[in-house]
């Protein structure tokens, strides 16, 4: 056999053969690892990217000198090797070279069935992938033989008007050809961006002896690997069938044999015990050589084993995460490369149960990915129907035009959530990220009817209550039924992996966290603290809920007093539980910010049932209603505002938190609560409120007589908040930038209509991204610059960090590692994946990339 030099268009994949991943593709690169462990690999020649795409554009490169790589009258394979595995490519080509001749040779050498399925094979995928002919044309259920193949020459000649190619130079310059130009289509150019490839990628080719897989003694191929590709737990598995090539092993199940001894059936290990042994220790070389778990493609002709090809295991994200632990422990890989090697969005598949990807999907409902995880359940379209499903333990789908606080609880309840209206930092999808709940927003084609208890969908179909559909959160969709479901796995692997994360991470992460059951979750999830604790969520348990509204129907200030007095106690508690959940870690507790009206009903039946609740008139109730309701009531009375309007509120916050603090304390843990107060536009604000809240401490102080120690700042929710930062901060000991609010107050957006537009938007160009899911480093991150650089000018001392829900992004995280805060915070269920995400850009940054 002639041996191939080195040339700038192809190369021969030898142990020293310049064959680099960026020129050639990850497939290339695997080949050359099999041959320098001698595995028996069949003579391949590499195209490199750069031949590949002048192909494309009509440069072909000289065919004959491919061919004279290999032995006199070689039959051939083409397969794709684009730079990263997960980007695709177009389908192999097997058996080019065959022509009439070579049929006939074969059919002597092999007998006439083998030889025509070769033959037929190839005639097939060069007419579909080459000539563009219909799949339809041919009929797959023929069995080969030489009728079958002359009435697939037949059909080919009629439909092209000429005979099938002869020459094995015409044959591989058409599926040359062919290949690189599907590789540059418009279609595959989306479809591999979408797997996260650049859109100018490039694709290598690999020209490959074949090893065939089909005629006398033992031969078939298959594939196999060495881990379960859902746990990553030891285990062989994968397919073998006798007669056949490629990867027909995996799509013909019912006639493949299993690998192993099994006694469900034959078995290649009993079949060919030697060349399974050979496979079991191939698979063991490449592990540690090639740095993975891997998958390898073979072939057996006549009992001669070939190694087509090594693939990393495509597998989940629980099995990702033990399989570079159990790497990095064998000291085959880095902590830092199995760290960098883990997206930090697949841990979402770690925490939440999710759609098993083998189900058929038929989405009835299509929205916005709000909230991560899939649940089934009955639909239902109440808070109170969903509570009181979930007292019977049913399982529900709480659907909704869009949601409000007082459906917190029917939110608690609900497996899942669905709202017509609402995008990513909807109340919707905060509170559901919060709980752990998949959500789905922004359903903008279907329409709720809460009076017929009915939603109807884009296609005219009415779903009535009772129903049972399965909500996916990480797609966006709804499915009519329930379908099977791949439940959440943590082990120990996991937490050994987001350890050792901490352990490179250099900015803190807290939790956004509510309810001293969202502690618990916190410290499940090793938070370093709370960043962002929201009390008027306590507020809307029935008992409280009733107090508030007394508070707010309260004539004068001693029955307002009344009223809070009946809280006083429940926050004193809540608080006393969470400090004592988060044990030494920081508590950040923001005071009350909504305004008074969401406290309040919306519909006739709620105002007689408050109004009975309160002995008053109806028309007193209404009244009081429409004094609260504001043109745009999340720029009106609500947060410091209602705190310097009606200052009994912080009042009964700052000794619920004080009390709680020295009660907590009493074991010996030291307690040092942070106090934040919500959108502040005013230097003045801050002074006001502070001077309140030093008078509680001290009033508290003097009463239970301990030491009492706290921090106060400000969450900087407005422009003007941010550009004033240098006057706040000599009244405060932290600024945490609270970028939902910054973000809709920057853009002059709503967050909660912003999604029935966002996606032209971000389709046009208008917007990178939508800038509720991805901080907007250029507007609102210079905001949260300038708050930063004033804020420290004046305290060089100064906490800076953000608890929107930009606190758990990968590229908010990087802004605010980069502008020198000091943590982020995020929903319980985003802690892990910041945790991950802060490491991967330290270990980023350490390495200058």
């Amino acid at each position: 056999m002639q041996k191939l030099a080195t040339f700038k268009e192809f190369t021969t994949i030898t142990r020293s053969a310049p064959i680099i991943r960026g020129q050639h593709g990850w497939r290339a690169v695997a080949l050359q690892h099999l041959i320098k462990l001698g595995l028996p690999v069949p003579q391949t020649v590499a195209l490199s990217f750069e031949t590949v795409h002048g192909i494309a554009g009509g440069r072909i490169p000289d065919v004959a000198r491919i061919l004279s790589a290999f032995d006199a009258a070689p039959l051939i394979s083409v397969r794709p090797s684009s730079q990263d595995a997960k980007w695709g490519g177009p389908g192999a080509v097997l058996n080019i070279g065959m022509t009439d001749a070579r049929y006939e040779d074969m059919v002597a050498e092999l007998g006439e069935a083998a030889a025509s399925a070769l033959y037929l094979r190839f005639i097939q995928t060069y007419a579909v992938q080459v000539s563009h002919l219909d799949d339809d044309l041919f009929d797959a259920s023929a069995p080969p033989s030489r009728v079958s193949v002359e009435a697939a020459l037949r059909e080919f000649e009629a439909e092209t008007e000429a005979y099938f190619p002869q020459d094995p130079a015409e044959q591989l310059e058409g599926v040359l050809r062919s290949m690189a130009r599907a590789w540059e289509s418009t279609s595959a150019r989306l479809l591999r961006q979408a797997r996260g490839a650049p859109a100018e990628a490039g694709l290598g080719l690999l020209v490959q002896e074949m090893a065939l897989g089909v005629g006398a003694d033992e031969s078939g191929s298959g594939v196999i690997q060495f881990i379960n590709p859902s746990t990553g737990q030891s285990q062989i598995t994968g397919r073998y069938l006798s007669q056949s090539q490629g990867r027909d092993a995996l799509t013909d199940r019912e006639r493949a044999m299993y690998l192993t001894c099994d006694p469900r059936g034959p078995s290649l290990e009993e079949l060919c015990p030697e060349v399974f042994d050979m496979l079991v220790v191939f698979g063991e070389s490449c592990r540690t050589t090639m740095r993975d778990e891997v998958q390898l493609e073979f072939t057996i002709q006549a009992g001669k084993l070939a190694i087509l090809g090594a693939v990393p295991v495509v597998r989940s994200a629980p099995a990702s995460i033990r399989v570079v632990v159990a790497l990095a422990e064998d000291g085959i890989i880095t902590r830092a490369e199995a760290l960098s090697r883990v997206p930090p969005r697949a841990l979402n598949e770690v925490l939440h149960p999710r759609i098993d990807p083998e189900t058929p999907r038929n989405a009835i409902v299509k929205g916005i990915a709000a909230s991560p995880g899939a649940a089934a359940g009955k639909l239902v379209f109440s808070s109170t129907t969903a509570q009181a499903m979930a007292a019977q333990d049913e399982a529900c789908i709480l659907a909704k035009r869009e949601t409000t606080p007082e459906d917190v609880r029917g939110m608690h309840a609900a497996r899942g959530i669905l709202t017509e209206r609402g995008g990513t930092t909807s109340h919707a999808a905060v509170i559901a990220r919060g709980l752990g709940v998949p959500c789905v927003v922004g359903a903008s084609e279907i329409s709720i009817d809460r009076r017929t208890r009915t939603m109807t969908t884009a296609d005219g179909t009415v779903y009535k209550e009772g129903e049972i559909i399965t909500l996916d959160g990480t797609a966006g969709e709804v499915l009519l039924g329930a379908v099977p479901m791949v439940e959440p796995g943590r082990d120990n692997a996991f937490e050994a992996f987001l350890g050792w994360a901490d352990d490179v991470r250099d900015i803190g992460v807290r939790v956004n966290a509510d309810t001293p059951e969202d502690a618990a979750i916190a410290r499940r999830f090793a938070a370093d603290g709370i960043g962002l604790c929201r009390t008027e969520h306590m507020f809307f348990a029935a008992d409280r809920l009733t107090a508030i509204r007394e508070m707010i129907f309260a004539d004068l200030p001693e029955d307002r007093a009344d009223a809070l007095r009946q809280l006083l106690p429940m926050q004193r508690a809540d608080f006393t539980q969470i400090f004592r959940i988060m044990a030494d870690k920081p508590v950040c507790i923001r005071l009350f910010d909504p305004p008074l009206h969401e406290f309040l009903p919306h519909d006739r039946q709620g105002i007689i049932e408050l109004a009975e609740a309160l002995n008053r008139p109806v028309s007193d109730v209404q009244r009081r209603i429409d004094a609260l309701s504001e043109f745009n009531p999340m720029l009106g009375l609500r947060g410091v505002r209602l705190g310097l309007t009606v200052p009994e509120i912080y009042d009964m916050q700052a000794r619920a938190i004080f009390e709680a603090a020295l009660d907590a304390s009493e074991d010996g843990t030291p307690v040092e609560p942070e106090i934040m107060i919500p959108l502040v536009s005013a230097c003045r604000e801050v002074e006001i409120v502070k001077a309140r809240v030093e008078a509680i401490a001290a009033a508290v102080t003097t009463e239970r007589g301990g030491p009492l120690s706290y921090r106060l700042g400000v969450m900087v929710e407005t422009p003007r908040a941010a550009l004033r930062a240098g006057d706040i901060a000599r009244h405060s000991d932290f600024l945490s930038f609270g970028t939902n609010d910054l973000t809709q107050m920057t853009y002059g957006l709503s967050r909660d209509d912003a999604g029935r537009f966002m996606g032209s938007y971000v389709r046009q160009g208008v917007f990178a991204e939508d800038p509720f899911l991805s901080l907007d480093t250029e507007g609102v991150g210079e905001l949260l610059k300038i708050g930063a650089q004033r804020g420290r000018a004046e305290r060089p001392e100064m906490t800076l960090s953000i608890c929107g829900e930009h606190g758990g992004n990968s590229e908010s995280i990087a802004f605010c590692r980069a502008a020198g805060f000091d943590y982020v915070s995020c929903s319980p269920y985003r802690v892990p994946l910041a945790r991950l995400a802060a490491a991967q850009i330290a270990l980023k940054s350490a390495h200058g990339s």
